[in-house]
């Protein structure tokens, strides 16, 4: 896969261009798009001659996406190199993602909020208002998260089923017309 088509490279430069939107970084968004339409795993070098970036960022960027889980290594027989594939399930690679987003981003926030809430219960200069505010964000994020931890469990095919419902869902709670 050293020459990319028009659709694959259209590809790999939009989920790049959506990774630096995201807070990833470009090449490491390239590298996982790359290795997410290879058919093979792919070495280092490839993926470098593919995307002709040095083989630093390369090396960084695999780095990077095997702490998030999304790429492993492998190795194949007869090549004593190290090669790299990406999750190819859809479902498990954002799963994945929005475990460790869950992780890096909203479980620091949240043991924030409750530090802060804390200290605002004996804080006299923290008015009741600002207090209410931070128990009113802390129960939001832990509804959400609580609600995640349950969904991360089902199988695909049920949260695919449950996101297909759309507005049916709300006739099946009572709440839509």
């Amino acid at each position: 896969m050293n020459t990319l088509s028009p659709v694959e490279q259209r590809f790999v430069l939009h989920w790049g261009e959506m990774g630096t939107r995201w807070g990833i970084n470009r090449t490491v968004a390239q590298v996982h798009a790359l290795l997410f339409l290879a058919p093979k795993p792919m070495n280092a070098e490839q993926i470098q001659e593919t995307l002709g970036v040095a083989r630093s960022n390369v090396s960084t960027s695999l780095k990077e996406l095997q702490g998030w889980g999304i790429v492993r290594l492998v190795h194949l027989a007869g090549d004593r190199r190290d090669h790299f594939e990406s999750l190819k399930d859809v479902w498990e690679m954002f799963r994945v993602v929005l475990d460790e987003r869950k992780k890096r981003e909203l479980d620091p926030t949240l043991a924030m909020l409750n530090a802060c809430i804390e200290e605002a219960a004996k804080d006299k200069d923290t008015s009741e208002y600002s207090e209410q505010r931070l128990r009113d964000l802390h129960e939001f994020f832990q509804t959400t998260t609580g609600w995640y931890g349950h969904l991360r469990t089902w199988p695909a095919e049920a949260v695919t089923k449950l996101a297909k419902l759309g507005d049916k869902a709300l006739k099946l709670l009572g709440l839509g017309t």
